[in-house]
Order: structure tokens, then sequence, then C-alpha cells
């Protein structure tokens, strides 16, 4: 059937209003067509079983880990690779309870990150852990290697400063030979930490982590998917050692770094309930050529 004269110039002005919408969406055509909506960007895991896609950071190394060199080995995972030399390790406070570091040794954990102490996210007063000193004497006596860190709650480079001097002064005289760690984690609205940006978070890891480095202490920083992704810049952090918690079978972090907390519900002899499992990781240098 022959269709009138308008409702044809109606289809075509149409068609032609179709076409310009689509070359514009592909960039008109040209070079920008197939620009990939990514760009700059990589595909990262999101912790829940997908992925997520994160800004790619050109200033720090991509992690080198191989999901296929790790391992469980009863209750730990353990690293099979040969860039590594991989220890077991827990971290571990006050909400252990006792802990009987002989018979943790004994299960074939060889170091332990402990909480020196915390910031009240509420009032801000800097505290002890209560097991601080027992948990080190305890650990080192039992031939473990010890590092610490401190539940960071600051809110500027000044308390930062405080929590540093306040963790140097709890640690002096014991033998600390791992990292001693800057762990600010958020708590919600309630805390005096809400609404903290991830500048003001860097500048606090920056001054924390600078004092202990001073002290002749390795510094480090812990911090989970979130937090490395999203909020701390880690081009500005790349000199220090990463704690990065990321439960899973394998480490997912995208960059380099040296500690793995891999579960918050292991079991390990001598701790009654929940314990923290983590992987320290010291890369092997190869053989000089003579």
């Amino acid at each position: 059937m022959k269709r009138p004269v308008h409702i044809l110039k109606n289809f075509k002005i149409l068609l032609a209003a179709a076409a310009l919408l689509f070359l514009a969406a592909c960039g008109g055509g040209g070079r920008d067509a197939a620009r990939n909506p990514y760009e700059g960007m990589v595909q990262v895991s999101n912790g829940a079983g997908g992925f997520m896609w994160v800004k790619l950071l050109d200033g720090l190394e991509a992690s080198d880990f191989d999901p296929g060199e790790f391992s469980r080995d009863g209750k730990f995972i353990d690293y099979t690779g040969s860039e590594y030399a991989a220890i077991r390790g827990i971290d571990v406070s006050s909400h252990q309870g006792d802990i009987d570091w002989g018979l943790v040794a004994a299960d074939g954990v060889e170091f332990a990150m402990i909480r020196a102490g915390y910031r009240g996210y509420t009032e801000g007063g800097l505290y002890a852990d209560e097991k601080f000193h027992e948990n080190v004497q305890g650990a080192l006596a039992a031939g473990l290697r010890v590092g610490v860190y401190f539940f960071s709650q600051a809110v500027n480079e000044e308390e930062a400063l405080e929590e540093a001097r306040f963790v140097l002064n709890l640690i002096e005289g014991y033998d600390i030979s791992l990292p001693v760690a800057f762990d600010w984690e958020e708590i919600g609205e309630e805390a005096r930490t809400h609404g903290v940006d991830g500048e003001t978070l860097t500048e606090c890891c920056l001054a924390f982590c600078g004092a202990v480095e001073e002290a002749g202490y390795e510094p480090a920083v812990y911090f989970y998917r979130r937090l490395g992704y999203y909020e701390y810049d880690l081009e500005r952090l790349k000199d220090l050692k990463f704690w990065v918690g990321a439960l899973g079978d394998s480490p997912d972090f995208y960059y380099r770094h040296h500690l793995w907390q891999y579960s918050i519900t292991g079991r390990v002899s001598g701790i009654e309930g929940d314990v923290d499992l983590d992987l320290y990781f010291e890369k092997i240098e190869a053989p000089a050529r003579e």
C-alpha cells in the first residue's frame, strides 16, 4: 500500500536523527569510536566473588603472586612458589584473651603481629592493649618473630604522630623484627573519624610511619580492599610495606604487598576461639653470578 508523502518525510527525518545519535554515541565514527570505557582502569576482585573496576596506578608495582602457588594445609594456607620465603603468622590483641604461646609455636605459627594499643573512636583517648606486654613477651619467649600494629583513629597528622610516639614508647626494649603497622579503619557515623577523607588519611599514615622509620623500625600500613583502592593514595605510600586484609584462598589485591591476612576465623592451638591468620613474604634474592 502506498504511504502518504508526509509520513515518508517524517520517517526519513526520524531515520536521520537516529543515525546522528548513533554516531554521537560512538564518538562521531572517528578515532574515538572504539574508545574503551574502562581505559586507565583495572579489574580487581571485590572480595565477594565478583569484580570491580578501579583506577590503575602506574606508580605502583603490580603483585606477582600466582593463585596456583597457594594451597591449604589443614588450617593454614601455604605459599608453594619459589619467588618468596613465606612464613605463617597470626595477628592478635586482648580479644584473644590468654594465649599459650608455646602451643601456638608448636602448631606451626612462626610470627605474630601484636596490637600495641588503640585510640578510642568516640572520645579519642590513647590506650595500650591490655595484653600487649604479656603477648610480646610470650611470643618472643616461644621463638616467634614479632611485629606490632596500632589501631588508629587519628583525624589529623598531629594525632597520628601522637599515636606513633605512644607505640614507640611501648615497644622500647623489645626485639621487634617485623614491621610496626598503622591500622586505621572505618567505624561508622558514631565515630569521631566519620568523614575523614582519603587525603587526610594518607597524611596521617605518612606521619605515623615516618616517625616509626626515624626510630629505626620498619613501617607498614594495614588496609582492606576498599580503603586501599578508594581512600588511600597508595602511590604516596609505595615505600611502605603493605599489609592487606583480603580474605580468600589466594591473595587478590592488585598491587605488590608483603603481608596478607587471609582469615579472621582461623583456629590455632593455644588460643580459645577465632584468630586472624596471615602470611609474611620475603623476596628470595637470586645468587650473585661469579
